[in-house]
């Protein structure tokens, strides 16, 4: 028998759940699908989101030839054969079959680029997914071929609706009288997986079957998931816990537990460029001014990863684990950028002052911009007190430094070249 989450799986966009954002009335793969062409994506988001599911539903509503291919299993062998099957099932003056790519992160740079040339002369539509940033695991070329789409994790009325349906319509789950009686562990344990959260109710309804009717409880859930820890997961909850646990020891200065979930990453078989690429964003996100060189010994950990491979590579992962876990840590970076961001977004496209504007034309110069500008090497200290910031915000203050040794060195410098226009 199949389970749950298959025999849920839907069929078309109005049993789609989640995603409104890309297939909502109005949303742009809503209007694609709608007008019957759509071009190459790729869909970017945590497992159990429906990716696979819109890809599927696409082509049906598109009444498009679809073809799929696993990365996982698949080489230039498969690739090129399908190709050739895709080429010779278009209709004449039809839209291009789809090409369907699960898990698109873990084909290395000849796979990708031989589908470059189909993708480029239309033999077919790709639409890819991956659970990664695709900035990092797609190579330029083909993304640039393609859009990239970013799914959510679902939310959680949309998780209850699904189980809810669930319950209601499917046969087995009918056959049992399933009731859903409480929410909170079934909510807990999925993480915005709708396939996970389906997975869940199968196996505990499965271990409940000789009752007449099986009521899910916080407590029922909790224990037949401990009972079975990897039943549920599929697709892996600890790659996130553990990650998750992994940065947090990182950002608390613990080296013995972030060395200790760096060896249970290790043992389970996690992908080392995605551990690398995480000890990067700690190294900027965390540890920031403190210590800048943390993130040039991070990008050189990520760099050294994949010249040397496993299982060295684990040693290199462990230094540069420990030198951040006991590094000074700083935010100041990473609260400074968000508040850009939150000031941009309230203020607009604020024009930039003329006296720092670009002159490469003499109307331009003669309309004033950059003629008060003062070159700041030309005054003594190398600093010449104006004005860097538009006229509307010229008094705001984004950056605030840490109380690191390193930023207060920092703030001292700041506020002597400063003064009284600025206080650090």
């Amino acid at each position: 028998m199949q389970p749950l989450a298959e025999r849920m799986r839907p069929k078309s966009l109005e049993d789609y759940v989640g995603q409104q954002h890309l297939i909502g009335e109005g949303a742009v793969l809503r209007r694609m699908i709608d007008s019957g062409k759509i071009s190459s994506f790729i869909l970017w988001g945590p497992p159990g989101v429906g990716k696979t599911t819109l890809a599927g539903i696409i082509a049906e509503q598109l009444r498009l030839p679809f073809f799929t291919l696993s990365a996982i299993s698949s080489g230039v062998k498969d690739i090129r054969e399908v190709l050739e099957k895709a080429k010779h099932s278009r209709g004449f003056d039809t839209q291009a079959p789809i090409l369907f790519i699960d898990e698109i992160h873990r084909f290395s740079k000849s796979q990708q680029d031989s589908l470059l040339s189909a993708v480029e002369r239309g033999v077919v539509t790709l639409i890819g997914a991956t659970t990664e940033n695709p900035s990092f695991e797609v190579i330029t070329p083909l993304l640039s071929r393609c859009q990239v789409y970013v799914l959510k994790p679902l939310e959680n009325e949309d998780l209850l609706r699904l189980a809810e349906k669930a319950i209601a319509t499917d046969y087995e789950l009918k056959k049992m009288n399933v009731v859903l009686k409480e929410t909170n562990a079934l909510l807990r344990f999925s993480g915005g997986d709708a396939r996970k959260m389906l997975n869940i109710i199968d196996l505990v309804c499965n271990a409940e079957q000789d009752k007449e009717t099986v009521e899910l409880t916080d407590d029922l859930i909790t224990i037949r998931l401990q009972q079975n820890p990897s039943a549920y997961d599929k697709n892996g909850e600890l790659h996130y816990d553990i990650i998750s646990a992994f940065i947090k020891s990182i950002r608390g200065s613990d080296p013995d537990a972030a060395i200790y979930w760096l060896g249970r990453m290790v043992a389970g078989g996690e992908d080392p460029k995605f551990i690398a690429r995480r000890l990067v964003i700690s190294a900027a996100e965390d540890i920031g001014l403190a210590n800048p060189n943390a993130l040039l010994l991070a990008n050189a950990a990520f760099d050294a990863i994949q010249k040397i491979g496993w299982p060295e590579g684990r040693i290199v992962l462990a230094e540069a684990t420990i030198y951040l876990a006991t590094s000074p840590k700083s935010n100041s970076a990473y609260k400074a950028i968000g508040a850009a961001l939150d000031m941009v977004q309230k203020t607009g496209d604020l024009p930039v002052p003329l006296n720092i504007r670009n002159a490469p034309t003499k109307l331009m110069e003669q309309m004033g911009y950059g003629a008060e500008y003062r070159y700041p090497h030309d005054y003594p200290g190398h600093f010449y007190a104006q004005q860097y910031m538009p006229d509307a915000i010229s008094g705001v203050q984004l950056w605030n430094g840490g109380d690191s040794a390193a930023e207060i060195k920092m703030k001292e410098q700041m506020t002597r070249l400063w003064g009284e226009f600025k206080k650090y």
